[in-house]
């Protein structure tokens, strides 16, 4: 006798088999019951944001398995590391001069385990990195972030140039993996560690975002008045939309790539 499909599988399959706008649409429906759900389940929603820099470490540590267990980088972006290491030690900054709590201490944890994985690309396993893949010129996002910032940035009453990097680290981290996704766009194979770190950023993405959604509606946009004004309150959410729609189009075949039970993720082309 066959054994009975799971519930899960039945709908995975079925959604496999739509059209794509049908399946962006019904990515868009689980996006918001996600945001629903956590609206109920999480009853303060500042653990989101915890949430999201713990899963964030989880990555990195899947990173620094790889490169203890497997000696290589191969497939790893560098410059994705520095551009995080880079809005880590911005927002640490921050952090220590505006408002230290729990995200200062998780912010230097992180940043602290991204600058010993930059440090194993740059000398110990140099020879395994695939620079020419790694071709995306992260002055094409640092500039722009930084320009933004200059003009975008809160209206608060900290000092100016603190207002200013907590803007760019905001911008920055927004864009900070897209020379990852470059790296496996190039390659086409994404070997199983690199899938799993990409996909921790994803999801640490998403609840960042489900955090900024979440308190607007629960303070009825009171939150957006208390970050000042000007553009810069829809530049917050503007920013945690874009990183997490940036990653949504690899967690989707990262996902389909487990329920269809293969180790090695094969990214078509147009992915990124």
């Amino acid at each position: 006798m066959r054994a009975p499909k799971r519930p899960i599988h039945t709908v995975w399959t079925w959604a496999r088999r739509q059209p794509s706008k049908v399946q962006a649409f019904l990515a868009v429906v689980s996006g918001m019951a996600a945001l629903v759900l956590l609206r109920f389940i999480v009853h303060d929603h500042d653990n989101l944001f915890v949430a999201a820099e713990a899963v964030h470490s989880i990555g990195i540590s899947v990173l620094i398995y790889k490169l203890m267990k497997e000696k290589t980088c191969a497939g790893l972006s560098l410059k994705t590391q520095e551009l995080t290491a880079m809005f880590l030690a911005v927002r640490l900054y921050c952090s220590v001069v505006m408002e230290y709590d729990i995200h200062t201490l998780l912010d230097l944890a992180t940043l602290v385990t991204t600058l010993w994985v930059i440090y194993m690309i740059r000398f110990n396993l140099k020879s395994s990195y695939m620079e020419d893949k790694d071709n995306f010129a992260i002055y094409y996002v640092v500039v722009p972030c930084a320009l933004l910032a200059l003009f975008i940035h809160p209206s608060t009453s900290h000092h100016l140039l603190n207002r200013i990097s907590w803007a760019f680290c905001v911008y920055l981290e927004a864009v900070s993996v897209l020379p990852q996704l470059r790296v496996m766009q190039n390659t086409k194979i994404v070997e199983p560690f690199t899938a799993h770190y990409v996909f921790a950023l994803g999801v640490a993405r998403f609840l960042s975002c489900a955090h900024w959604v979440l308190q607007v509606l629960d303070t009825r946009g009171h939150l957006l008045v208390a970050l000042g004004y000007g553009l810069w309150p829809s530049m917050v959410l503007i920013s945690e939309i874009v990183q997490t729609f940036i990653l949504a189009d690899f967690c989707y075949y990262y996902i389909k790539s487990v329920f269809g039970g293969q180790l090695v993720l094969r990214l078509p082309s147009g992915v990124v």
